[in-house]
């Protein structure tokens, strides 16, 4: 069967095979459902985690004998490094997050950030490199992950940032709000073409050419 990206917390992962580079997405925690990417070089066989959110009962075994050259958390929210602590003393997997969110999820977790990274910055998964992308708002240091496939349309994995429907929530703060969707209008929008895929931290993905034409009833809305 073609992906979805359709998932549930106890269900089957959904996995997307690009040319170079293999996208595994599962959800974790019945209460929050949050998704966790496992990507994997088709090259190298390196692997590459996004967000270690909770269950490592599933992440470990998703992982594998293959094991884990990085855990990327996207940011500093609890529901979305539970089991980064078990993830790491499993795999020695180094730990990368955006610099302004490193400290409270070392804080969280008992976890060193190896690797704080900015805007501009990029992992490598293998042969394969995502950029980061900065979106503060969500949190001060929340980071997006771009994909730029060389064989099709760009994949951006965007933690809570960015939804179907609407951007992350900012807990009513205005400033963060208006900080939000400035950022995610102008980085993600203003440079991504339409048939960019994104795969966000919680729920199904979309494409950016399905939820462009709202952004002005977001900003509109304030949430």
């Amino acid at each position: 069967m073609s992906y979805t990206g359709e998932v549930t917390v106890g269900g089957a992962a959904d996995v997307r095979e690009l040319a170079g580079l293999t996208i595994t997405k599962v959800a974790v925690d019945e209460k929050m459902s949050n998704n966790c990417y496992l990507l994997r070089c088709g090259d190298t066989g390196e692997q590459v985690l996004i967000d270690a959110a909770a269950a490592p009962e599933t992440l470990l075994p998703l992982i594998g004998d293959a094991g884990l050259t990085a855990v990327v958390t996207t940011h500093q929210h609890w529901d979305h490094h539970r089991a980064l602590a078990d993830v790491v003393r499993a795999t020695g997997a180094a730990v990368v997050a955006g610099e302004p969110d490193a400290d409270a999820i070392t804080e969280q977790t008992g976890v060193a950030v190896d690797r704080r990274v900015a805007d501009g910055d990029t992992v490598a998964v293998g042969s394969c490199e995502l950029e980061v992308i900065r979106i503060t708002g969500h949190t001060p240091g929340s980071i997006c992950l771009l994909y730029r496939d060389p064989n099709g349309h760009p994949h951006l994995f965007t933690g809570d940032s960015l939804f179907p429907g609407g951007v992350g929530n900012t807990f009513g703060d205005a400033a963060a709000f208006a900080t939000l969707v400035d950022d995610v209008e102008t980085k993600l929008f203003g440079a991504l073409p339409d048939d960019t895929w994104f795969y966000p931290g919680h729920g199904n993905d979309s494409r950016l050419g399905v939820e462009r034409p709202h952004l002005a009833t977001w900003r509109e809305r304030g949430w």
